[in-house]
């Protein structure tokens, strides 16, 4: 409107879209310049206050033209900012301007709405800004909502610019630290500020970071002739330096690969700009799985020509070729892994120099193996989402799952472990019996010295992480002293027990672990010794290290830096001279040094050549030309200090490095001392007991078994009911369980996976008895969901899954069935369900778990007598009521037993579900007289289907009978010819 001043128009002007220049065409219309935005511009409003230009003078469609926004117009800082950011598109930077950092342009805008900060407009863009002492706390955020965050720093000091050539100039900058959910590693976003820190549970407004940080790299590779698609994979979690790699073919489904990701859990996935449609829909459904943004993996695509064998092969030889570090892994020995595995790897080091992180890639003990068939039973993506192993199906969170129940542990490095004890059950039945014996022994022994040990596990820091981020020269000073302190701690407590642990601890692998671990920690001792407690608490560098003889540079610097305080003190009698003053001293205000202080009454005698740097109404302060020379020299002094004990604390934790393997040895020793230590406090708690775990045939044994998480959930009303499993290889091996809904039968085939899988990772289980042979794997097929993420129907997603068990399960396999066949009409789902289960029975002969409303599948009980048998879970049934004078039906009521009983239900009475879920009255009555209705006319088609038998068998025999009795004779005349 005509109407607004022109202020008002000026301010407006600030926010609305700049219009590029455009070139007219002949035809009169404008076509408008077309720029392309990245994905994290997209998320927000194209303002014009936020776009990034390029600093060019002229515009590049029309030559000679100038730009609306030409590089002249740009403030210094602004020009450096958009320079960083060309170079940076995808990044949110944080760029360091005195006290505090500020955010520009789109990233300002994007991180006022995630700090919920104000975002204003400053020159020519938006900024907001952050505090230096709290830059970790909203890093962190940033990062949790799957931004990718760059810190630029200043690269000068201000007394040693002051002194140099480009006084005039714009202090300099560089990206100094990247960020994202799995790089989370540095002084900027691990503060430790001191030992109780621990103790008290960190800020509370800190997003700490989750037990697993993995990075996930993905490679697909499409065999034409064989057409076949073979999978790779490596997994590196920055922080701890754990690395995985696997390679595998796998399906359309992509069900390997799911299984996969859910057991390395990653926070971030990395994957070519080409990947194929059905992992981009499972990436898409495993990171919508969550609804909180937080929660969310990071997928980050990068250039499909990165992850081609021959690029990816010259980065890797690269790489390793200029590696030089002690226990490195060398180029023959990755070379040799299959090129899905190089075509992970290449990218994967590229992506990790990024941040600064590579070296974790290097050391030659981090490399494992994932695949589930060398390390032990294998559990599907599948069975960890039916089992609710590692998070319940509810709500995705831990409670209600095993792990919940499992996870007792008192470190963040024995909670990392124990999530690897339960979805990687192992096969080796020593393995298993030699945890079971440090189980039995801590629940069993009197021993003080456990006692003892279990309490040096409380309280301790993330020790994986900080050694992990000290071998990365990213540790602060807090964060080394904290970590060395409890190593050495550790050390000389265990080695102050090894006479007791030699006399009183039996158990072989607790034996090993605790005398080993002194040992290994014994390097933080020598260390820690160097080290100023009060300044390395408090972050000064300056006195970090109590003895200079070992840091010549330093002391050298020191011992100038004393010179001149020399000078300057000395200086003082010529000052008291001057001024008559004897008492005179030098005061500091406001961090100004060396002061002289001259009441106003008296500044007839100050010299004229003094400067005065500041005054009151009473009193002036002065420097003399004297003291002006020496105090910036000083400045300058202190400043390179700081530059030379930052080298040397680099150089200082880059030997503390050279031990990292050896710590790391030492940890992962403690890390399986915590989880055996939760192993036996959970049997403790929960009346368990020791399972036998052979290799010989197939078995499962239970008596009084329960459901490890229901019963620990029921708490102390003791009400859950117990029941028997007894399952052979060469005997009766199917379970076909019939009953009503709500009866308690997918509660009961779960339990017994549970405890399977409870008895191979060395625990003790929740039964009065237990005696099982060792499964290659457990497989499941439970519930009813779709899947749109893939596009496949709640059928289609059955039935695939009970392809993938066909194919894979073994004869030392565990089959769990729940409810095949219900996703389509009643002969259809019949049809599958029977002769699925009857190629289980047959050919497959895996220990079969079988739950079905299907009347027809009991009779294989008939069919197969040696291998199967029906059980139903057991009820009290109250008959319905029939009323006189009306038509009225009333459903059935059901009393719950939840006990197995041998044999096989006749009916699953669903309406007693419908009545428990509160549907009216009216419709029950209804559904209960149509249900009697359709039993009546089954049965009567069942009776006259048996009468037409009985005639057609009556008929047959009568046939029989005289075609016998006519031709007897002439058969015993040829017999006797």
């Amino acid at each position: 409107p005509g109407g607004l001043c022109s202020s008002t128009l000026e301010k407006l002007k600030g926010f609305t879209c700049i219009a590029e220049p455009s070139v007219k065409h002949s035809d009169g219309q404008r076509q408008e310049k077309e720029t392309a935005t990245d994905d994290a511009s997209s998320k927000i409003c194209e303002q014009g206050s936020s776009m990034w230009p390029p600093l060019d003078v002229t515009d590049q469609h029309n030559s000679g033209v100038p730009s609306r926004r030409s590089k002249s117009i740009y403030t210094p800082l602004e020009q450096q900012v958009i320079q960083l950011k060309q170079q940076h598109r995808d990044v949110l930077l944080a760029v360091e301007c005195g006290y505090k950092y500020r955010f520009f342009g789109e990233d300002a805008e994007i991180a006022a709405k995630e700090l919920n900060i104000i975002c204003h407009l400053d020159h020519n863009f938006m900024t907001c800004s952050i505090p230096t002492h709290r830059l970790f706390v909203h890093v962190r955020r940033l990062v949790s909502h799957g931004h990718k965050v760059g810190v630029v720093k200043q690269t000068e000091t201000s007394a040693i610019k002051a002194s140099g050539a480009n006084r005039n100039n714009l202090f300099t900058r560089q990206l100094s630290a990247l960020y994202t959910k799995s790089t989370l590693v540095g002084e900027d976003v691990n503060p430790v500020c001191r030992l109780g820190d621990v103790e008290e549970g960190g800020s509370g407004d800190v997003v700490l970071d989750p037990p697993d940080s993995f990075l996930l790299c993905i490679s697909e590779n499409w065999d034409k002739l064989k057409k076949q698609l073979t999978v790779g994979l490596v997994a590196v979690q920055p922080s701890t330096g754990d690395v995985l790699l696997d390679c595998f073919p796998d399906g359309q489904s992509r069900s390997e690969l799911e299984g996969r990701v859910l057991k390395i859990n990653p926070v971030e996935i990395l994957v070519p700009s080409d990947l194929s449609e059905q992992t981009h829909r499972l990436l898409q459904s495993i990171t919508n799985a969550s609804t909180q943004a937080d929660d969310r993996v990071r997928v980050e695509k990068r250039d499909s020509a990165q992850f081609e064998f021959a690029s990816a092969m010259s980065t890797v030889t690269e790489f390793y070729c200029n590696t030089q570090e002690k226990d490195s892994r060398s180029l023959s020995s990755v070379a040799s892994f299959e090129s899905p595995v190089i075509c992970c790897l290449g990218p994967l080091i590229r992506y990790l120099q990024e941040f600064s992180l590579e070296r974790v890639l290097m050391s030659e003990s981090s490399f494992r193996r994932l695949s589930c068939e060398l390390d032990g039973m294998i559990l599907s993506a599948a069975t960890l989402r039916n089992l609710e192993i590692l998070n319940n199906q509810t709500d995705g969170g831990v409670r209600g799952s095993l792990l919940w129940v499992l996870d007792h542990t008192r470190t963040p490095f024995g909670r990392r472990l124990i999530r690897k004890w339960v979805s990687q059950p192992l096969t080796d039945p020593q393995s298993i019996s030699q945890r079971q014996d440090a189980v039995q022994e801590i629940l069993e022994s009197d021993s003080l010295t456990l006692i003892s040990i279990r309490s040096l596990m409380s309280h301790l820091p993330d020790l994986e992480r900080g050694i992990c981020s000290i071998y990365h020269k990213k540790s602060s000073t807090q964060e080394f002293y904290l970590i060395s302190c409890s190593l050495s701690r550790l050390g000389l407590e265990l080695q102050a027990l090894l006479p007791a642990i030699q006399s009183q601890i039996n158990s072989a692998l607790l034996r090993g672990l605790l005398l080993d671990t002194p040992d290994l920690l014994a390097p933080a001792h020598s260390f820690l010794k160097v080290l100023n407690e009060k300044a390395a608490k408090s972050g000064n560098k300056t006195e970090l290290f109590s003895d200079l003889s070992g840091f010549p540079v330093l002391q050298e610097r020191t011992e100038q830096i004393q010179t001149v305080l020399n000078e300057i003190q000395d200086h003082r009698k010529e000052i008291r001279m001057k001024l008559k003053a004897p008492a005179l001293d030098y005061t500091t205000v406001s961090g100004q040094e060396f002061l002289i202080e001259v009441k106003n009454s008296l500044s007839s005698t100050v010299p004229p050549d003094w400067v005065k740097i500041s005054c009151t109404k009473a009193v002036s302060r002065y420097h003399s030309p004297f003291l002006v020379e020496r105090y910036k020299k000083l400045l300058q002094l202190r400043e390179q200090l700081l530059l030379d004990c930052q080298r040397e604390w680099t150089n200082f934790l880059e030997q503390f490095g050279e031990h990292y393997h050896t710590m790391k040895r030492a940890i992962s020793h403690l890390a399986t001392m915590d989880c055996l230590f939760s192993l036996a406090e959970v049997a403790k708690q929960g009346d368990y007991c020791r399972p036998e775990v052979c290799q010989s045939q197939p078995q499962i044994i239970i008596r009084e078994g329960r459901h490890p998480a229901i019963d620990l959930l029921m708490g102390e009303h003791n009400q859950y009911v117990a029941n028997h499993t007894e399952l052979q290889g060469d005997g009766r091996r199917t379970m076909i369980i019939t009953g009503p809904n709500m009866g308690g039968k997918s509660s009961y085939i779960r339990q017994v996976a549970l405890i399977c899988i409870m008895a191979q990772m060395g625990s003790y289980v929740p039964a009065s008895e237990a005696q099982l042979g060792v499964l290659d794997g457990i497989y499941t097929r439970m519930g009813a969901s779709d899947n749109i993420y893939k596009g496949r129907s709640t059928f289609m997603e059955e039935l695939t899954e009970a392809s993938e068990i066909i194919s894979r399960a073994t004869e030392r396999s565990l089959v769990i069935l729940d409810e095949l066949g219900r996703g389509t009409s009643t002969h259809d789902g019949i049809a599958i369900a029977y002769a699925t289960l009857e190629y289980f029975i047959r050919d497959v002969k895996a220990l079969t778990l079988f739950v079905t409303h299907y009347p027809p599948l009991c009779e294989l009980e008939r069919v197969y007598p040696q291998q199967v048998t029906n059980y139903h879970m057991s009820f009290l049934l109250n008959e319905p009521d029939v009323a006189a004078d009306t038509d009225e039906v009333q459903p059935e009521f059901i009393t719950f037993l939840y006990q197995l009983t041998e044999g096989a239900a006749g009916r699953s009475y669903g309406l007693n579900v419908a009545r428990l879920a509160d549907i009216p009255d009216s419709i029950l009555h209804s559904a209960a007289r149509k249900s009697r209705e359709l039993e009546s006319m089954v049965n009567t088609r069942r009776y006259c289907f048996a009468d037409e038998m009985k005639k057609i068998e009556e008929g047959f025999f009568f046939f029989w009978r005289i075609f016998f009795f006519l031709e007897l004779p002439f058969l015993i005349w040829t017999h006797k010819v």
